[in-house]
């Protein structure tokens, strides 16, 4: 297949539309099932290369749930405690502890629900069955991987009444070393950012605390590649093998973090004892639970808690999450890695992570008021490293 008509391109009045190889050569993809739109090829091949190379850096399982072209989460395949299973709502898939894989996109699709309402997964690997068992019970556009086992095709091919998108990418496919677009009939070109991410880029510890465990590393590797294909400006905050916030497309760097942070709070919060233990009523569905949750934790609970709306919900009235008890619960959280594609200009940055639980950040350094943002990392005791590296991606 040397090219793939579209329905339209980004919007139904954009047409005609196709993708294709300039060169004439044949598309490193076969197409399984449904019929992917623009939109969801560009998620499908900038969520591959992010799965691909989390994989390739960290020799583990990766997946990503993407959404309009950035990622909500990504992460990598290690055991989920069953509190995380339950917060993901993945507690009652079979097999999940056999399979990397599927544990991987649970993580990445348990992060951050309600962005990846109707997403593009990604998978590093064959997608099994445990994996293919997981998607077909979410709300998802479509899914990109190396292969399929049979069983796992099938199942796969059940969802949407046979048109879900299934896309199969030769992982050796190797781009060109220039790629080009095209804006307002004018061609940008350059070379592909093909720079390799890995524990060298955090050897530079400009702070006071020089001490990066490898469980930090690893973190601070998937926030920075997922910050490598996310829309700039950015900045991701990552715990446990899985990336917890994403701030995205932000024109201020200070809006980027403090939006990743905050999805980064309602993420602990989810794994709170009084969420997990919400008393939902059995006719309430996951996309609704989420909505629920998201309400509850807010400073808008009475949404969701007064008389005669909690019933819809419940089946008993939830006891408030007061402003107090999320405090001192988010206070407890440390140990989280966060990243970002460009320098922090300020301090209020490091002042807005510490709130999170930020222990270890990777940034590139480089602004004239790195002495200012090094003084605040060391008032809280985190350890930073200097990448030297940018990550704008558009």
């Amino acid at each position: 297949m040397k090219e793939f008509e579209l329905k339209y391109g980004c919007n139904p009045n954009q047409k005609p539309a196709k993708i294709f190889m300039e060169d004439g050569s044949e598309l490193p993809i076969e197409i399984l099932s449904g019929r992917p739109g623009y939109i969801n090829f560009l998620d499908a091949f900038n969520s591959w290369q992010l799965v691909k190379e989390l994989k390739a850096a960290l020799g583990l399982p990766a997946a990503t749930s993407f959404k309009h072209v950035s990622p909500t989460s990504a992460a990598v395949g290690i055991p989920m405690s069953n509190n995380l299973k339950k917060a993901c709502f993945v507690d009652d898939i079979e097999g999940l502890d056999q399979s990397p894989l599927a544990t991987a996109y649970a993580r990445a699709r348990g992060t951050d629900r309600m962005s990846s309402f109707g997403d593009w997964i990604a998978l590093s690997d064959v997608c099994d069955v445990t994996t293919a068992n997981l998607i077909k019970r979410e709300v998802s556009d479509g899914v990109i991987a190396p292969g399929y086992e049979p069983e796992a095709l099938e199942i796969l091919k059940s969802k949407r009444n046979g048109n879900y998108n299934i896309v199969k990418i030769d992982p050796d496919f190797v781009p060109h070393p220039q790629e080009k677009k095209t804006v307002f009939g004018i061609t940008f070109e350059q070379g592909r950012n093909n720079f390799k991410i890995d524990e060298e880029l955090l050897t530079e510890v400009v702070t006071e605390n020089k001490e990066i465990p490898d469980s930090a590393k690893r973190d601070l590797i998937i926030a920075l590649i997922t910050l490598k294909y996310t829309q700039s400006n950015s900045v991701c905050f990552a715990k446990d093998g899985q990336a917890i916030g994403v701030g995205a497309g932000q024109q201020s760097r200070i809006h980027c973090t403090r939006l990743a942070g905050n999805k980064a709070d309602i993420w602990h919060l989810r794994q709170h004892e009084k969420v997990l233990n919400l008393p939902f009523l059995d006719t309430v569905g996951r996309p609704d639970r989420d909505n629920a949750i998201d309400v509850y934790i807010s400073d808008d609970s009475e949404d969701v808690l007064a008389e005669g709306i909690w019933q819809k919900w419940f089946s008993v009235k939830p006891e408030e999450f007061t402003k107090e008890e999320k405090k001192a619960y988010l206070s407890s959280i440390k140990g989280v890695a966060l990243g970002s594609d460009a320098f922090f200009p300020f301090g209020d940055n490091i002042e807005r992570a510490a709130k999170s639980g930020v222990t270890y950040i990777a940034e590139p350094g480089g602004s004239i008021r790195d002495d200012n943002v090094i003084e605040t990392c060391n008032k809280y005791g985190m350890a930073m490293a200097f990448t030297k590296m940018r990550l704008f991606h558009h």
